[in-house]
């Protein structure tokens, strides 16, 4: 997992309460075994006007120029401004994959659903709460000010706004310290790879029976 330090990013505002899962990643596409390729298809329902199947070309495909990540001046976007309640409905980590994929790091809100929060910390995306007011004075901005960015500063927990005001934020010690160091769980185990080995090689020497395979 990529380690998430500093990050200044492009806002992409969606101004919109209760995005659920399959807003985000519609079912269709998690019949894929893959944990890849899923950045295309993120929020399938609103940027394209034709109905997304599996395999399909994103370029030969009519993209809804009112949907916000359509519009020229959010291309880019690494940063998404949100509304309460985000990433509600099914529990599918499908969702913080493809907001990854798509090119996103960070997602500000007012609340999010609890599950997504969780797989948010697993997969490399901040997800960070802030108070409704402010939420809705960084919508203002965004619309007033086209290529409107912010630098999050994890290590520091603030975000920092073009004129150098400062917002803080909560994150849980543990998520930052996966976070900065770039840790998921299969991260977090490999840590103690060395011990992890001696252990194995300990036991076969104790049971040496173990490293052969029951013949049917």
């Amino acid at each position: 997992m990529e380690p998430f330090v500093v990050h200044q990013g492009l806002v992409a505002p969606m101004d919109r309460e209760n995005v659920d899962t399959d807003a985000i990643i519609p079912k269709q596409f998690l019949k894929s075994i893959a944990r890849t390729g899923f950045g295309p298809n993120l929020f399938d329902e609103w940027r394209y006007l034709d109905k997304g199947e599996p395999g399909q070309d994103p370029a030969a495909r009519k993209t809804n120029p009112d949907f916000v990540l359509n519009q020229p001046r959010f291309q880019g976007a690494s940063v998404l401004l949100a509304r309460r309640n985000f990433g509600c409905g099914s529990s599918r980590e499908h969702a913080p994959w493809a907001l990854q994929q798509y090119g996103f790091r960070v997602l500000v809100a007012p609340s999010f659903a609890d599950i997504f929060f969780n797989n948010c910390f697993k997969n490399g995306l901040l997800p960070i709460v802030l108070p409704e007011s402010q939420v809705a004075a960084l919508f203002d901005a965004v619309a007033a000010f086209p290529g409107y960015a912010l630098t999050v500063d994890l290590p520091r927990q603030v975000i920092v706004k073009p004129d150098r005001q400062e917002l803080p934020f909560e994150v849980q010690p543990f998520r930052k310290y996966c976070l900065v160091n770039g840790f998921d769980d299969i991260g977090l185990t490999m840590r103690h790879a060395e011990k992890i080995r001696a252990f194995e090689a300990e036991r076969l020497a104790r049971m040496p029976w173990l490293a052969h395979k029951e013949i049917a």
